[in-house]
């Protein structure tokens, strides 16, 4: 069995003195991991970090079977965010939640895709990318199966001023419609719904903190409740790194 494909290197881990067993997202074949012979030496160091590009080369005499990578870099993502704390955290918390949320060998290009786009923003100067890396985590919950309604009110129908979202149900409210139980609710940042939405308020730093707690809150719910994966560190400490005030607009 042969497979040529690019991909983004997820994780890799240590296997016997020499070699390394490597996690990569794929475009076509999905995560999947391999073992790289000589991918614990000085040579491939470089090369094997998470958030790297990859042209990878898989064989293995069964499809079912770990099987052997050769790796070639395509572009090395990571170096140039080692000076800047914040996006390094969230480069290693999409890695990280794609290696433990995806299941193995199942395609996803549409999150390949806008994990490419992610990475840009990230190698960009552009100061939004955390509203792109949490547009990716709403990315991530719906091609799982577990999108966000944020369309319209679910009690009014209505499309504008939505300012709310259920944490129960992902559904959005406006601040009419959630009256009195605003306080059970999660606030919906405006930058997830553009113009349709008022944000918790009218600073971007709240908006991104709110948009830590939404996907984080459903994150946890959807994906790592009850199951044998917990949410990563690495997606804990980049949230941690935009946690200088209240996120949500009260208790659930």
């Amino acid at each position: 069995m042969h497979w040529s494909d690019d991909g983004i290197l997820l994780a890799t881990r240590r296997h016997g003195e020499t070699s390394s067993v490597i996690h990569v997202m794929t475009r076509a074949h999905g995560r999947h991991c391999g073992l790289v012979r000589g991918g614990g030496g000085r040579r491939l160091a470089g090369v094997l970090q998470p958030g790297n590009q990859l042209s990878v080369d898989w064989t293995g005499r069964l499809e079912q079977h770990l099987g052997t990578f050769k790796v070639e870099l395509s572009n090395a993502r990571a170096a140039p965010l080692l000076d800047d704390r914040k996006r390094l955290a969230a480069l290693s918390a999409a890695c990280a939640l794609c290696e433990v949320a995806l299941p193995e060998r199942e395609p996803h290009g549409p999150l390949y895709d806008a994990l490419l786009i992610l990475l840009e923003a990230l190698a960009d100067d552009d100061l939004t990318w955390p509203m792109v890396y949490l547009r990716w985590e709403l990315g991530l919950l719906a091609e799982l199966g577990f999108g966000l309604d944020l369309d319209a009110c679910a009690l009014t129908g209505a499309t504008e001023g939505l300012a709310y979202v259920s944490p129960r149900s992902g559904r959005a409210a406006t601040a009419e419609a959630a009256g009195l139980h605003r306080h059970k609710l999660l606030a919906l940042p405006g930058f997830f719904v553009g113009e349709r939405g008022v944000g918790p308020s009218d600073d971007a730093a709240d908006d991104i903190r709110a948009g830590f707690a939404l996907t984080g809150h459903f994150l946890e719910r959807w994906l790592f409740d009850g199951g044998p994966a917990k949410m990563p560190a690495a997606r804990q400490r980049l949230a941690a790194n935009f946690a200088s005030a209240p996120t949500r607009s009260g208790g659930i």
